[in-house]
């Protein structure tokens, strides 16, 4: 599992090179998750981040309004909060993505406010977070296919896997992370037809420079 760590570093897997490693390094403390990148990544996963906005946004708008009015025209401020929801890697869409996460948990976190304008009318905005949190485990009764960067495929049974936890050689761990802040104007008189803000630059690749590394040990 060593070489297939240090095998899917060298294609370019880098976060499924360094959970593995990290698995196998037996430390069990957590590690972050690259919210911002994994968004730019997996178009999917920005999508499925915006549905949660999405489903949220006018009674959020509305919600705020109700409470600028309340107060006089005074600016305002709610937190609001999506509920949670599991996404699934496709391996076929990112190998990458698929081996370091599979699959998570995902929430928008943020602050609805309200400012008059220079021309009276209220301004409504979003700032927000998305959120991803998983546990690194191999569950029993499944399995994967890794394919070899020297050609041919690899399948593992993650009760296999499973039994280096049990048997104390390896140690799952936490893994989880926010996207830098966003702001989404919610104004007008279709807030869901503003565009949301494209993902920040996601930076460099997790390769063997990047500083992202030092989280990880026997590397």
């Amino acid at each position: 599992m060593n070489l297939i760590a240090e095998a899917a570093d060298w294609k370019g897997d880098n976060d499924a090179s360094r959970h593995m490693a990290h698995y196998l390094g037996n430390s069990g403390t957590g590690m972050e998750l690259p919210v911002d990148k994994m968004m730019s990544d997996v178009p999917d996963f920005r999508a499925h981040v915006e549905g949660s906005i999405a489903m949220h946004q006018d009674a959020w708008r509305e919600q705020a309004l109700a409470e600028f009015r309340r107060n006089g025209g005074q600016p305002v401020s709610i937190p609001v909060e999506t509920t949670n929801r599991d996404f699934s890697f496709d391996q076929s869409v990112n190998e990458n993505r698929f081996f370091a996460v599979g699959s998570t948990r995902s929430n928008v976190t943020g602050v609805v406010t309200v400012v008059p304008g220079a021309d009276g009318e209220p301004k409504v905005g979003l700032d927000y977070q998305a959120n991803a949190w998983d546990r690194y485990n191999w569950d029993e009764n499944k399995g994967v296919d890794i394919n070899l960067p020297w050609g041919g495929d690899i399948g593992i049974p993650d009760g296999r896997m499973a039994r280096l936890h049990t048997t104390g050689i390896a140690q799952e761990f936490d893994v989880a992370g926010s996207s830098s802040v966003k702001h989404y104007d919610l104004g007008g008189s279709a807030p869901n037809q503003v565009p949301l803000p494209a993902p920040d630059e996601p930076g460099r690749d997790g390769g063997r420079t990047d500083p992202g590394r030092e989280q990880q040990e026997a590397r």
